[in-house]
């Protein structure tokens, strides 16, 4: 088994034993299953899943640092939240508003940031409706 240990800004957000941990990382997907060799990898805004306890679960997370050795898996992220954490409502109204500020193209409106925020939205819209 692999123990896997979340940690965003506010603390400890799970930590769990699994089978298999599936990320997305600026490499590609990975499943990391236990005995993988040592890794340091920067995760892109995406799906993470595992199976705990016989039962697959599914979070939306907001890129972040896997660190993982001896069958430990460190992730920091700023962000994450369970499939069943997402609130539908709230991820299209924060699309919505994020495709707002990129049609606008004002000056004052920082791009990138309206781009994450969008990427993040999508992504946890994706993650809630299974269309990964």
């Amino acid at each position: 088994m692999i123990r896997c240990e979340i940690v965003t800004p506010n603390g400890k957000y799970k930590e769990f034993d699994t089978s298999i941990l599936n990320i997305v990382s600026i490499d590609g997907q990975m499943g990391i299953l236990p005995s993988h060799m040592p890794l340091v990898t920067i995760l892109e805004v995406s799906k993470l899943s595992s199976v705990e306890n016989g039962e697959r679960e599914e979070y939306a997370i907001a890129g972040g640092l896997m660190y993982f050795e001896n069958d430990i898996a460190k992730i920091l992220t700023d962000s994450i939240e369970s499939k069943e954490e997402i609130d539908e409502d709230r991820a299209m109204k924060a699309r919505d508003r994020a495709l707002e500020y990129l049609k606008k193209k004002d000056e004052h409106i920082d791009l990138k940031r309206a781009e994450f925020a969008l990427k993040k939205a999508i992504n946890r819209l994706k993650v809630k409706n299974g269309r990964y």
